[in-house]
């Protein structure tokens, strides 16, 4: 019989889109149970108290909430390291690690290891990021539809690059991939996805089920 497992998931505390897709990507996975714990993040921006959100400290507090759960492995569903640098994601890693003793991953390291994967050198990447950085743009976030994405993501393909990724865990995203894929023939790779992706393969789960959300679950 399966073992049973259990994926722990970092949210920002303002993000409406991770959690329902998270729990659509794995729902044919029945020994596969997915948990959640929130620290605050209220607005994306490059000032002092935007950055101040994604302090180590208060990420590896809502990590400890996870690890009273028993959880296998911990999954930062987030892209600050796209503008911190992947170095702070590798170090929060480790940080949640010897403080809970569970291994962790994050979005954005699970995205480099899919162009890894995928032998990817240019990526086309899609955000739903306003020109002012200052706004507080999460509440624009959740507004963007399916036919404002699939402009946004045809036009990324037009320039020819060799995947894309939709860049930004409150974006739903997710659920298009695959018609993307099949649209410009190209891989799609979602951050919502690749964190449970990179989770899934830590645990040794097969992921053969998971149909209809892109070739990131079905490459061999």
């Amino acid at each position: 019989m399966p073992r049973k497992v259990r994926l722990g998931i970092l949210t920002p505390s303002s993000n409406t889109s991770l959690e329902p897709l998270t729990q659509a990507i794995i729902a044919c996975l029945p020994n596969v149970s997915v948990h959640f714990s929130r620290f605050r993040v209220l607005k994306i921006s490059l000032d002092k108290d935007g950055l101040n959100q994604f302090q180590n400290e208060n990420i590896v507090a809502a990590a400890q909430l996870l690890a009273d759960a028993e959880v296998d492995v911990i999954g930062w569903s987030g892209t600050s390291s796209g503008w911190l640098g992947f170095e702070a994601d590798e170090k929060l890693c480790a940080d949640i690690t010897a403080a809970t003793g569970i291994p962790a991953t994050t979005s954005v390291l699970a995205l480099n290891k899919a162009a890894q994967e995928f032998g990817v050198k240019e990526l086309g990447l899609v955000t739903p990021y306003t020109d002012d950085v200052q706004e507080a743009i999460i509440r624009t976030y959740s507004t963007i539809d399916e036919p404002t994405l699939d402009g946004m993501v045809g036009e990324v393909a037009g320039k020819g690059v060799q995947a894309i990724t939709t860049f930004c865990t409150n974006l739903r995203a997710a659920q298009r991939v695959a018609y993307w894929e099949k649209e410009y023939n190209v891989p799609v790779f979602d951050t919502v996805a690749t964190v449970i992706w990179e989770m899934l393969r830590m645990c040794e789960v097969e992921m053969s089920p998971l149909q209809g959300w892109g070739m990131l679950f079905t490459k061999p």
